[in-house]
């Protein structure tokens, strides 16, 4: 029994031996990885940001009544092209109650001064030609009388503005409301019937109609406090509508407000840019956009490709593996300047001699299609 367990062993002993060489056999015969290299270039670099905003015309004209009163006819549409001084909608007056009262009582009163003043003017004039009122006397009264004629004059008015919103031949004008600008009609918030109040000191108005050119269209967007002092006013801007995604315009940003707003924790710059749009195009305010806008450009500077960086897992300073023989590396910090996202400018911490490990290569989008066919 001995005997038979001796050479079992035996053979397990020698068995394990054998497996053992020829695992390390075939561990010494996998090739160790290769690692590529790359070295410095010069390239012209942009730093890029995406604005959101919208596309609005660039003047944008609110036409408000005059006189309060109830809308009596609209003479436009949404969409209508105007010219200035083209009728956009009538107003039907409807005097205040109280204001109506006032007014006549008014007139009543003038009605009676006129009267006295034309009795005592009567007397007097006779009283003149008599020679016994002297001439000034007699001046004065001419005087009193014909401004309470004038008055009466005034008094009338006031009451016919007050019943038809304007006096005699302008009798139109205040209830006629006419386009300021030329251009196209955006809105029309109002229907007949409604009541509307005139623009004053103390009120905005009813808006009436709202009027743009749609031929002068600007972008108007916010950035960042952290990228707004990188811009220029004259910088230029790629521009691209949400409603037609497949073009681009030029446009040139025109305004950076000096003030910002704080909106989720972030304080924002309103920007606003000229957009450059072909005479044929046609677009409609109020089209959502983006805007590429430049923050800073470097032309012939070294860099390398960002994807080569790598970055301490402490400090989180970039650094990258630089050959110091046959596949032996070291570690080289660097100072970085701008990037686009694909491409890194380099200020400090390589020479153009330099051989860059390739850390991460992957495979091109080409190669991988090939392998999944």
């Amino acid at each position: 029994m001995n005997k038979y367990l001796k050479y079992l062993l035996i053979t397990i002993g020698v068995g394990g031996v054998l497996f053992a060489t020829a695992y390390f056999i075939r561990t010494n015969a996998t090739p160790s990885t290769v690692f590529e290299t790359e070295t410095l270039f010069r390239t012209s670099i942009r730093e890029t940001t995406l604005v959101t905003g919208k596309i609005i015309p660039q003047d944008e004209v609110e036409i408000k009544p005059q006189i309060p009163g109830i809308i009596q006819m609209i003479a436009v549409e949404e969409g209508d092209l105007v010219n200035t001084g083209d009728l956009l909608a009538r107003v039907k007056v409807v005097p205040n109650e109280q204001t109506l009262n006032s007014a006549q009582g008014r007139v009543e009163n003038a009605k009676l001064i006129v009267v006295n003043a034309e009795k005592d003017f009567a007397r007097n004039q006779q009283l003149y030609e008599k020679g016994i009122l002297s001439e000034r006397d007699f001046n004065a009264a001419e005087l009193s009388y014909k401004q309470a004629k004038q008055e009466l004059v005034n008094v009338e008015n006031d009451l016919q503005i007050i019943r038809e919103g304007s006096t005699g031949g302008n009798r139109s004008a205040n209830t006629n409301i006419r386009a300021t600008v030329s251009g196209t009609v955006l809105e029309v918030p109002v229907e007949e019937g409604d009541q509307v109040i005139e623009s004053n000191s103390f009120n905005a108005g009813t808006t009436i109609a709202s009027i743009a050119d749609l031929g002068k269209m600007i972008f108007e967007g916010q950035v960042d406090e952290s990228e707004v002092a990188k811009i220029r006013i004259g910088s230029n801007l790629q521009v691209s509508l949400g409603a037609v995604p497949d073009q681009e315009f030029e446009a040139s940003l025109r305004f950076i407000a000096p003030k910002g707003s704080e909106e989720q924790g972030t304080v924002q710059f309103k920007i606003e840019a000229d957009v450059f749009l072909p005479a044929d195009f046609t677009v409609r305010a109020g089209y959502s956009a983006n805007a590429s806008l430049v923050l800073q450009q470097k032309d012939s500077v070294p860099a390398i490709r960002e994807a080569l960086l790598q970055f301490d897992n402490k400090t989180q300073e970039p650094y990258v593996e630089v050959q110091t023989a046959e596949q032996t590396f070291e570690r080289r910090d660097l100072t970085l300047g701008i990037s686009d996202g694909i491409h890194v400018e380099i200020v400090e911490g390589l020479e153009e001699s330099d051989l860059i490990k390739v850390w991460n290569k992957t495979e091109e989008p080409d190669k991988l299609d090939e392998n999944e066919e």
